[in-house]
């Protein structure tokens, strides 16, 4: 049986081009794999799956052409012999001429359906929240215990969600006799059908409420802050995202609630730049550790290490120090700092210094060896 793809995006079909975008956003954020990163395998599959069904809903839903051929045939490739959506009279996915969604609606009359659609009275999941949390950069590399406040919709504690004063303000809606959905008559060319459509008497809930609830004035829903703790795995980066299970608005009819989304903004260090797992920091030497070496200390995450400058180190060279940067997020392993050396040429040389190192580096040129200089020469006298 074909997907409904109104049904993967829980829109009506009657729904606007604005309705389903919204929709679309709102559950491609639910189950975008970021949200995932720190679940199980399984978890993450399952997410997977469900993020590419709804990406191709979409897809076929906001193209007017596709949109057109799955509303009229079942199916967004439009008619195919033997398929499910081949009407030999040329018209909807009921078949004969225009009156597909006549016949629909007689056979739902029959049956007791919905025409497929979620009416007023089913369960559906509550909405996702998303909120921003800001952390420090050590915080992020190390982990953390961290506490959310929000406002989320919450089922009203005074009437259990009814929306009810008491049970005796609840009552029957006498349109539908409770059923929700009532029973109308058309005119047609061939002749009058019955037709059924939700009632707009109680709004499809098969309920009048005499004398609301003084708490949430009959919403059954209220809206109140909330705080929750949550657990940081050590190594989250700047706008990775924490899903939060069940902490998002409340469902509606029973359904199970949505979830809390954290994203993570993350502080700059005064002196590391983070790339991935790598820490990165550019560190200046004097002309004299550049020449004769040197050894240096160098901060880390948690304490100061000391590191090597090899005599006659160029400027730009890269120096690693293995394991000192940021733990995985998913594996047990650590990134590197990735040090750039920049050799710092000073400036307020006196006179009478500057004369004798004239001299002494005079003196260096005629004996030393240096080796891209002499690179560069050979390369402009192939130039000759």
């Amino acid at each position: 049986m074909a997907k409904n793809y109104y049904d993967i995006l829980g829109v009506d079909k009657n729904a606007s081009a604005d309705e389903i975008k919204s929709a679309y956003r709102r559950l491609a954020k639910k189950y975008h794999p970021d949200v995932y990163a720190t679940a199980s395998d399984k978890e993450k599959a399952e997410a997977e799956a469900k993020f590419k069904e709804i990406q191709y809903a979409y897809d076929v839903l906001s193209d007017p052409q596709k949109k057109a051929a799955f509303d009229q045939y079942g199916s967004e490739d439009g008619p195919t012999m033997g398929g499910a959506g081949f009407n030999p009279f040329g018209g909807g996915a009921g078949g004969f001429g225009g009156f597909g969604d006549i016949f629909s609606d007689i056979f739902n009359t029959f049956t007791g359906g919905a025409g497929g659609r979620a009416n007023a009275t089913s369960a559906r999941g509550g909405d996702d929240i998303e909120v921003e949390l800001t952390l420090d950069f050590k915080e992020a590399c190390f982990g953390a215990k961290k506490e959310v406040t929000y406002t989320r919709v919450e089922k009203c504690s005074v009437c259990g969600g009814t929306g009810a004063k008491d049970k005796d303000s609840v009552k029957v809606c006498t349109k539908c006799g409770g059923r929700g959905r009532v029973v109308v008559q058309q005119r047609t060319m061939l002749g009058v059908m019955q037709t059924e459509r939700v009632c707009d008497m109680c709004g499809g809930t098969g309920k009048i409420i005499m004398d609301p609830c003084p708490e949430c004035k009959g919403k059954g829903r209220v809206r109140k802050k909330r705080t929750v703790s949550i657990n940081i795995p050590a190594g989250v980066d700047n706008g990775q995202m924490l899903n939060v299970r069940n902490e998002g608005n409340a469902g509606y009819n029973g359904g199970p609630n949505g979830n809390l989304i954290v994203v993570f903004r993350i502080k700059p260090h005064p002196l590391f730049t983070r790339r991935g797992n790598d820490l990165m920091f550019d560190m200046p030497v004097t002309v004299t550790q550049a020449i004769f070496g040197d050894v240096v200390e160098i901060p880390t995450l948690d304490k100061p290490t000391r590191v090597e400058i090899p005599a006659g180190i160029k400027n730009g060279t890269v120096i690693k120090v293995k394991g000192k940067g940021v733990k995985d997020l998913r594996r047990n392993v650590y990134g590197d700092i990735v040090i750039t050396v920049k050799v710092d040429i000073p400036r307020n040389i006196g006179v009478r210094q500057r004369k004798e190192l004239k001299e002494y580096f005079d003196k260096l040129d005629q004996s030393a060896q240096y080796e891209d200089v002499e690179k560069f020469r050979k390369k402009l006298k192939s130039l000759d």
